[in-house]
């Protein structure tokens, strides 16, 4: 007897393990809703996700400008300082050609008038 107590009793729990486990768990309305307001809340989030990509965009572009901008000013303060700086430079040049050639003319004048004074003109090459 206590052999067949034990094939039953073994029997019994494979069948109810087999009945457990093909039992199908069915889809509900319940998780249709909700798979459908998941994917609302995804598309919503990609949503503002791309938005601030935009705007991230956007504010890299106003930096691009900011620095460029600079990069042309500073092009420009350089440009103008180079020539602020040699415009005293070159006036100063040119007054002093200017003065060399009024002292050369008046010594090739006294040159005319002193010979000794030709000779030296003559031996530096201004005669």
């Amino acid at each position: 007897m206590k052999k067949v107590l034990i094939v039953t009793s073994i029997l019994l729990s494979l069948l109810t393990a087999v009945v457990s486990f093909a039992k199908e768990v069915p889809f509900t309305q319940d998780d249709r809703d909700r798979l459908i307001r998941l994917e609302v809340k995804i598309e919503e989030g990609l949503k503002a996700v791309n938005q601030r990509i935009d705007s991230l965009q956007q504010l890299i572009y106003v930096l691009i400008g900011v620095v460029v901008a600079q990069t042309i000013g500073v092009i420009g303060f350089v440009i103008w300082d180079r020539r602020t700086a040699l415009q005293p430079a070159l006036r100063k040049n040119k007054e002093l050609e200017e003065r060399q050639d009024r002292i050369e003319k008046a010594l090739k004048e006294i040159a005319k008038v002193d010979s000794k004074v030709a000779e030296i003109l003559k031996s530096v090459g201004l005669l």
